[in-house]
Order: C-alpha cells, then sequence, then structure tokens
C-alpha cells in the first residue's frame, strides 16, 4: 500500500500527538458530567466501610444541560431573503442535523469543542453531514487566515480493536483514509475533492487568541469553573451522610445491667439490633438507670451545602433554583428574566460562535452539492430560536405592538415578515403563514364578498 509523503506524515504526527495529549483532558470532563468522577480526585480519602456512603453532586450536567437546551437551529437564510432559505434547510434535514446538532451542542459545552465532517453522499443525493466526537476529532488552524489547513480523525476499526487503527487525514483538496498495519500507517483510499479547504469545521467555548503554553487542547468546558465547587459539594454531602449515621441519631447509655440481661429466655445472647431496642427499655435490676447523648447540630453543613450552591450559581451565571436554591416568593415574570439575564447572554454568544460554524459547514455541504462555490453563501445568517424564556403572551403582545405603531407616513414599524419571525416561528412556518394569506387574498370567494360590497 502507499504511504503518505513525508510533509503530509508530519502533519498526520503532529496532531496524533496533540490528540493523543488531550483525551485525558476529555476523559476527566466526562467523568464530570456523567456524576462518575473519583473520590480521590475530590482530595476525599474514604474507608472501605463507608464506601457506600459516597454521594457525587452533579452540578457538571446541571451547567451543561442548562446552555445547550437553549440553542436550537431553526433554520438558514440568504442576503436579500426575509425566510429561511428552504434548499439549505432540506440538506440540513436530509442528515438528520436537527437530532445530531443536538450532540454537537451538548460537546460543545462539556468538551469546550465540537466538530463538523461534511463529504460526499452518494446514496441520498445530499452532501453529508456528521457530528464527530472530540476524542476523535482535531484540527489545525492558519494563525492568519483563522482557517482550518488540516484535520485528523483517529478511531478503531472494529469494537474489539485494542487500540486506535484507523484514520483519516483532511487536507484542503483531498482525503486520506488510513490504516495501521505492522505499526506502519498506510493509505486505504484517497478522495481528490479539491475543494481548497478542509471539510472539517470545529467550534470552540471561550476561545482566546494565543493558548497558554502547555495546553495542547482549545476550548473551555462550561463546566470548568463549577467542577472545584462541586468536588467541595461533594465531600460536604458524603461527610452528611457518614455523620447521619453516626451522630444524627442519638446515642443511648445504660448502667446498671449485667450481661444476662442481653439473653433470652434460653440464655442466648440477643443480636445487637434486638438489644438497642428491645431490651434496654427494660431491666430486673432496679438500680438500672437509662439515658441518652444530646444528638449532634447538622445545620453547618446545610449551611455549607448552600454556600456551595450560591458559589456555583455566581461562576456559571444560572439561576440559584438550578442547584437546589428555592425561595417561598412567587417571582414575577420580570424576576425570572432577571435571574436568567446572564445565563441567557450566555446562551447568545454561544449562537453567534456555534451559528459560524454551521455556515461554514453549510457552505462546504453546498459546494458539494452543486461542484462550485457561491459566493452569496458566504453572507449566509444561521437563524435561532430565542434564547430566552419569555412567555408566549407576553412576546406575541409585544409582537402586535410593534406591528401596529407606525411613522409620520404610516408606515408600519415592523413588516409583517418580521413580526412572524418575533413571535419565534420557524422560517417553514413563516413561508406557510404567507402562502395562506396570499391565499386569503386572491380566493374567489371572498373576493366576491367583496365586489358585492
Amino acid at each position: 500500500m502507499a504511504r503518505l509523503t513525508t510533509e503530509d506524515q508530519a502533519i498526520f504526527d503532529r496532531l496524533k500527538g496533540d490528540l493523543v495529549a488531550v483525551r485525558s483532558h476529555l476523559d476527566l470532563l466526562d467523568r464530570y458530567y456523567d456524576g462518575m468522577q473519583r473520590f480521590d480526585q475530590l482530595g476525599l480519602a474514604i474507608p472501605p466501610e463507608v464506601q457506600n456512603f459516597r454521594v457525587i453532586v452533579n452540578w457538571p450536567r446541571v451547567v451543561a444541560d442548562a446552555i445547550a437546551d437553549r440553542l436550537d437551529v431553526k433554520g438558514f437564510r440568504l442576503p436579500g431573503n426575509d425566510t429561511g432559505d428552504a434548499d439549505l434547510w432540506r440538506t440540513w434535514q436530509a442528515n438528520d442535523m436537527d437530532e445530531q446538532d443536538i450532540i454537537a451542542r451538548l460537546d460543545y459545552q462539556v468538551y469546550g469543542r465540537s466538530f463538523h465532517c461534511v463529504g460526499a453522499n452518494e446514496r441520498e443525493g445530499e452532501p453529508l453531514i456528521t457530528v464527530e466526537s472530540p476524542r476523535q476529532v482535531i484540527t489545525d488552524r492558519d494563525p492568519r487566515t483563522r482557517k482550518v489547513t488540516a484535520a485528523l480523525r483517529l478511531y478503531k476499526g472494529t469494537p474489539d480493536s485494542q487500540s486506535d487503527d484507523r484514520a483519516t487525514l483532511y487536507l484542503p483538496n483531498v482525503t486520506y483514509w488510513l490504516s495501521l498495519d505492522g505499526g506502519i500507517w498506510e493509505i486505504v483510499s484517497k478522495n481528490d475533492h479539491n475543494l481548497g479547504r478542509v471539510p472539517v469545521v470545529p467550534s470552540f467555548r471561550g476561545r482566546r487568541s494565543t493558548i497558554p503554553a502547555g495546553r495542547t487542547y482549545q476550548g473551555v468546558s462550561a463546566m470548568a469553573d463549577v467542577i472545584p465547587v462541586t468536588d467541595a459539594a461533594a465531600r460536604n454531602i458524603t461527610n452528611v451522610q457518614v455523620a447521619q449515621e453516626t451522630h444524627a441519631v442519638p446515642a443511648r447509655w445504660v448502667a446498671g445491667v449485667s450481661k444476662n440481661d442481653f439473653a433470652d429466655e434460653n440464655g442466648k445472647p440477643l443480636p445487637v439490633w434486638e438489644s438497642y431496642f428491645g431490651v434496654i427499655n427494660a431491666a430486673t435490676n432496679s438500680d438500672t438507670k437509662f439515658g441518652q447523648y444530646a444528638s449532634s447540630d447538622m445545620r453547618n453543613f446545610d449551611t455549607m451545602q448552600t454556600l456551595y450552591a450560591r458559589q456555583a450559581s455566581a461562576v456559571t451565571g444560572l439561576p440559584p433554583n438550578y442547584f437546589g436554591l428555592s425561595s417561598d416568593d412567587a417571582a414575577s415574570a420580570d424576576a425570572i428574566r432577571s435571574r436568567e439575564a446572564r445565563l441567557v447572554k450566555r446562551a447568545e454568544r454561544d449562537q453567534v460562535v456555534l451559528g459560524n460554524a454551521r455556515e461554514e459547514a453549510m457552505r462546504i455541504a453546498m459546494q458539494i452539492k452543486t461542484g462550485k462555490r457561491d459566493p452569496e453563501l458566504e453572507a449566509m445568517e444561521c437563524l435561532w430560536y430565542d434564547a430566552g424564556t419569555p412567555t408566549y403572551a407576553s412576546r406575541a403582545d409585544a409582537v402586535v405592538k410593534m406591528w401596529a405603531a407606525s411613522d409620520q407616513s404610516g408606515r408600519g414599524l415592523l413588516p409583517t415578515e418580521m413580526a412572524y419571525e418575533e413571535l419565534g416561528w420557524s422560517p417553514q412556518k413563516v413561508t406557510r403563514a404567507l402562502a395562506l394569506r396570499e391565499a386569503e387574498n386572491t380566493d374567489p370567494y371572498l373576493s366576491r364578498l367583496s365586489d358585492k360590497d
């Protein structure tokens, strides 16, 4: 089999080294999202006898899911159009991206990065768009143009493989599929697509202009700030579990009894639990005395857990009730929006980054579909549903007021198509509404009624 050129092999080796180096960090993020982090990571040594008292406070998942759930694509719009483009949306739907993009957005929050790969799809007649795991894909960018210059996907060829033995190297004009044979990577096949761009589109969360020394990964997980607070809360609530068994229940004492008081009528010693709950409540010795020690006050643990929950809310921007803190007051709609202001703004910032990546993925897909690069697609706009949580009634009321308002010449402040968009309708629903409105205006029966009047 053929092998990569010296230059391409150098790119492969560098990307492979970076991907292998970052996997341990991604594994740790995975464990925190799944609530499977080890307690030695929390700085808490737990004897084997009390392993069952371990409690994991899974706030990292709360943070990642809360933001990802507010990121929903509703279409793509080209310049000069009032509604979403049907052809772009058809390609998006043909690849089940309404479902697959949920995975990408969650990867983006958990790992701080996500990847879309685009290629030919001879079976469907549409370009193939897939979401790939950050565990398997890494990219390289040109520092001046910020464009992806190379990408590598490293994976196992079969579930029984002990290590990665398959790879895909993406370059601007060619894609190589490689297989590991005897410690040497050999080319299995290649595709000279001549796109002039790498068909892999990354999204990096919290990206900065430079990467600090010693950090090979790009992008910051949404869970990064809450992980230390989560560790502290897990230690606290685990200590609560232990203290509940040893200090919360009052310990009893008894004086003036003998061993025979803890035996049945045949002289056989009673089990400990029977002795504890039964026999010590009555004894034949008149000098026997019973009593109990005062139980420990557990409120200090509750105070610390509240402190950690408030700290988690502060560093993540999520409202306190997301971490179990609630107030007795019935919050108004304005109060709810105020509490969620940072969360909504963070989601809107993510929409900008994720939107740019999805626009680039669709440009590549349409270039593969049509065989040419369309300059009009450079100004494509990714449309998102509102990341906030206003009530539908309040949104409709605001839109109606803007639509009814007019300037001095009598022109409406808000066009009808834009009013539909402000209501949160998808491009397809807006198009259908406009078509139905047009049908109403041209209906023969309605026309006859108008003429009769």
